[in-house]
């Protein structure tokens, strides 16, 4: 699970010490970011999809109750068990339960964020089931023991070499090879033992259908179908607002999810699920857990829209730069720079200024949240709490009180333009702006008030 005490701006400071790395994770992310504007650009209704999307997952969302009452009801009648969890708890005594049940001592697990945010693995470990992660990112993270640094590529963060070395540690691989092909295989082979071994497998849930009680999970490994058709129990974990309302929904869904996650024209495997296998059991277990609190708010409610693509954090240039790993919730990046401080303000408010307000994520998002937006009013909360340092505070109440005085703000800015450059060689020891590799801005001779006065008095 994730360190709740992790301060962003700390975390971020600690990760780019490697420089290396830190150019190195930065342009394979952005990569990740080029290919899905290319995919875009070959789609011309690609903002009629975006926009479709949005206006579907806000009309669900006003009418949430509903639809999960309509999912419910076709949902057993295919004969699938349907729970409900309040939170994060009920959500892991209600999996412990079936597992318990069905005298489960092994479970094989496909990628699912809602149970990392839950805290299934060490809950259920704990009580002595082995749980194995099977997406290819998320086995090496859970090897490493630490929480995925994406909601996409749990593991974009290491190297192959950092695989090659883990690999050889925990599966026995042969020292300094680091060719990805010959690691995947390692993996797929250790993995296949415990698929055949496993006596339940769990999935997350992409998409949950009203109309037929259906989920959809998309994956590009296959792990999930292997998780599901080989164990007699199949369980899926779904957050609430994972519900669209008809089939035909669907498609528009998958259009730009894959898009927007990798850059691809679809994910490998987009499979449904409706009844358990012949013999077998199907458990869907819904989860709240804030949700319905986030719901309740006019100025975050949008934030339920999310499809889980992970092309706000693809964008982000303060995510790029600084991994998930220095983020304290969960989902890293924008939207959980949202979702978290949503849920906790005082353990997750940090969180809110991980932005440059440059609105990327906003532009990017397949369902068109405001996330940049958000996060402003999230920075509000956060101060309100009383949860930034005192220097910060004063600063940004000094800030307001400029602003408000546009004559004060004037002078200020007139001194600033003449101080600032005479500055960085006395305050590189103790100013963050100016150390090494943080150079402070050329000063314009004007300030934007006085060029535009000047270009006014030039117009006829």
């Amino acid at each position: 699970m994730k360190n709740d005490n992790i301060n962003h701006a700390e975390a971020a400071a600690a990760f780019l010490q490697d420089r290396e790395q830190a150019r190195w994770h930065d342009s394979a992310i952005w990569w990740v970011r080029q290919k899905r504007d290319a995919q875009a650009r070959q789609l011309p209704e690609w903002e009629q999809l975006r926009a479709l999307a949005q206006q579907i997952k806000a009309h669900t969302l006003s009418r949430l109750d509903e639809y999960l009452t309509e999912f419910q009801a076709n949902a057993e009648q295919n004969g699938v068990t349907v729970h409900w969890a309040a939170d994060a708890d009920e959500h892991n005594r209600i999996v412990h339960g079936i597992l318990a049940a069905g005298g489960v001592k092994k479970l094989v697990k496909s990628k699912s964020m809602l149970t990392e945010e839950c805290g299934l693995n060490p809950y259920l470990e704990q009580r002595g089931i082995e749980v194995i992660d099977t997406d290819l990112g998320e086995r090496i993270v859970q090897l490493r023991h630490e929480p995925p640094s994406h909601i996409v590529m749990p593991a974009i963060h290491l190297k192959k070499e950092q695989i090659s070395e883990l690999f050889h540690k925990e599966l026995g691989t042969e020292a300094g090879n680091n060719d990805p092909t010959y690691l995947t295989h390692a993996a797929r082979a250790n993995l296949r033992e415990h698929f055949l071994s496993a006596g339940a497998g769990l999935t997350g849930v992409n998409f949950a259908i009203a109309e037929t009680g259906g989920v959809v999970v998309c994956t590009n490994e296959g792990n999930a179908d292997l998780g599901t058709a080989l164990p007699p129990i199949h369980i899926a974990s779904m957050g609430l607002e994972k519900i669209i309302p008809k089939q035909v929904h669907l498609g528009v869904f998958t259009r730009l999810l894959a898009r927007s996650a990798i850059g691809s024209p679809i994910t490998t495997y987009t499979s449904h699920f409706q009844q358990a296998r012949p013999g077998g059991e199907m458990h869907i277990v819904i989860v709240d857990n804030g949700r319905s609190d986030i719901l309740g708010s006019d100025d975050f409610s949008q934030s339920l829209r999310c499809i889980r693509c992970g092309a706000c954090m693809n964008t982000c240039p303060v995510y790029r730069r600084s991994t998930g790993h220095s983020y304290s919730y969960i989902i890293p990046g924008p939207i959980g720079s949202t979702l978290g401080p949503s849920r906790d303000i005082r353990k997750h408010g940090s969180m809110a200024f991980a932005c440059t307000t440059c609105g990327s994520c906003s532009n990017v998002c397949p369902v068109k949240i405001n996330l940049h937006e958000q996060l402003i009013l999230q920075r509000k909360r956060a101060f309100d709490a009383g949860t930034l340092k005192p220097v910060k505070k004063m600063g940004l109440l000094a800030m307001r009180f400029l602003t408000q005085h546009p004559s004060l703000m004037d002078t200020g800015g007139k001194l600033m333009r003449k101080v600032v450059p005479i500055l960085p060689q006395a305050l590189t020891q103790h100013s963050a702006w100016s150390r090494p590799g943080r150079d402070l801005p050329q000063m314009p001779a004007q300030s934007f008030k006085e060029m535009w006065q000047a270009r006014q008095k030039d117009k006829p």
